[in-house]
């Protein structure tokens, strides 16, 4: 089958093919006589192993080692074991950070409880202290919202950015 082909089977955009196959994750097709490439029922099977992989967030080496490994079927699966073991420590590092990462956001947004002028918001302020560092939020000093100096200003007019 032409690349064309492929795609509408595999669900996959014809330059992603191209760059999995350029990366050495499909075998390279065969070539017709016109030297159209004439992919094969394999590199459907081997487009959906790698797309299950890519939903699980892995890595292209992670996915080229599972491909290496599952190309040979006889060896033991205690280094598939490993490296999803290994992902998994990634994955539970990453909703660490994430978490870090939200926290931090809470803070950053809990500077700025009620409308105001642009030049009073703890935001933007705290986003715009020379000190600021994230893991820091609460504690500087110099950028520090004051809660509840906004008053009854008005907020100028800022036009909807689209």
């Amino acid at each position: 089958m032409k690349i064309g082909d492929l795609a509408k089977k595999s669900g996959l955009q014809t330059g992603t093919i191209r760059y999995y196959e350029k990366a050495g994750l499909i075998p390279e097709p065969e070539r017709s006589n016109s030297n159209y490439r004439r992919y094969s029922e394999s590199h459907i099977e081997r487009l959906r192993f790698i797309q299950h992989c890519r939903l699980l967030d892995m890595s292209l080496d992670e996915i080229r080692l599972l491909l290496d490994y599952r190309d040979f079927p006889e060896a033991n699966c205690s280094k598939v074991n490993d490296l999803i073991d290994e992902h998994i420590g990634h994955v539970t590092q990453r909703i660490d950070e994430l978490r870090l990462l939200e926290t931090q956001l809470r803070d950053l947004r809990s500077r700025c409880t009620e409308a105001a002028g642009i030049n009073d918001c703890g935001i933007l302020n705290a986003l715009s202290c020379p000190a600021f560092s994230p893991e820091k939020v609460t504690a500087q000093a110099d950028c520090v919202h004051i809660h509840h100096t906004h008053g009854h200003k008005r907020s100028p007019k800022v036009p909807d950015r689209e």
